[in-house]
């Protein structure tokens, strides 16, 4: 099989010239760029992708931790960073971690032995001292805000979008309100609720919210719980549109008007809620996804805020 030397010494040229044809570099004159292509498609020359990264000093593959997949939140982040690669010809690969620190770290190490460019952190289960020497072997990109200058953040505000959410609940009456969260205390986003909840109502007690939640089923469950109480709540703030929609479902079962019996705000803007006329906490995470990939093609540690939307619909 030929190599890139066999390859250099049938077209006359350098071995540097034909590196250049293989990565594309402008700096080769057009008739030597067609004797060295046509010379590779005759012997059937396979370039061997590795070598051309090493001598790129790129892979132009990118990674991307999610705990899992099949959750709206980490799909579209997902979809940001896909459309976003496609676009700049990068490739993406997913790291699934299911949350488990030991995985998670296995997955960063890909950077220290050269497999990918740079890593996207959907959202993580180690703190970022742990984090943090991984920096030093490629980009490191989050999806939350980190104060860490090494590494770059695309991020929304949840915490003011959690206040926001309440306020709107609070000015329309409700102060029997109850909310949902995917995880538990581990959980920043769940920490950022139950703060924001205190903000806006003043008081929490450990019985206004359920976790656990991530999908439609999720949500008739925990509909089933708050409603089924003695004193049953006026309005609920779920954390996706799919919860969201199981709970306006089974307070329909129940003969339950929304809003007027039930107050429902949902989060990213999906389908299910804009057909049940569900307001939304849009966090316009097809965004984040796509500033995040940027940010690693560009290996920018920059801090980008993405500005969250609040869509009021029928069910407020």
């Amino acid at each position: 099989m030929a190599n890139i030397h066999d390859i250099a010494k049938m077209a006359g040229v350098s071995v540097t010239t034909v590196s250049r044809v293989l990565n594309n570099h402008k700096y080769v004159s057009d008739d030597k760029r067609a004797t060295v292509l046509k010379i590779m498609d005759e012997m059937n020359y396979t370039p061997n992708k590795n070598a051309i990264d090493l001598i790129r000093g790129e892979t132009r593959m990118i990674g991307l931790i999610i705990p899992y997949n099949n959750n709206q939140c980490f799909d579209q982040i997902l979809n940001g960073v896909l459309h976003k690669a496609v676009e700049k010809d990068y490739t993406v690969t997913v790291l699934p971690s299911q949350y488990n620190k030991a995985k998670e770290l296995e997955c960063l190490s890909k950077l220290k032995n050269k497999l990918l460019d740079g890593i996207i952190i959907a959202s993580r289960a180690n703190d970022w001292e742990a984090i943090l020497p991984y920096t030093a072997y490629g980009s490191v990109v989050t999806c939350e805000f980190t104060p860490h200058p090494s590494i770059g953040c695309s991020y929304i505000d949840r915490y003011a979008s959690y206040v926001d959410a309440f306020q709107l609940l609070k000015d329309k009456g409700h102060v029997d309100v109850t909310f949902t969260t995917a995880r538990g205390l581990e959980s920043m986003s769940t920490r950022q609720l139950i703060a924001a909840y205190k903000e806006v109502f003043g008081t929490f007690q450990s019985d206004v919210y359920v976790t656990g939640c991530s999908c439609l089923d999720d949500g008739l469950i925990a509909a089933k719980t708050f409603l089924n109480r003695p004193n049953r709540p006026t309005a609920i703030f779920a954390n996706g549109d799919e919860v969201a929609g199981g709970m306006y479902l089974y307070a329909q079962s129940m003969g339950l008007k929304v809003p007027d019996d039930l107050a429902i705000i949902g989060q990213e803007n999906q389908p299910i809620g804009v057909g049940l006329g569900i307001s939304s906490v849009n966090h316009q995470l097809f965004q984040v996804g796509e500033q995040a990939c940027d940010l690693i093609i560009h290996k920018s540690n920059q801090k980008i805020k993405i500005p969250y939307q609040m869509i009021q619909r029928t069910s407020t």
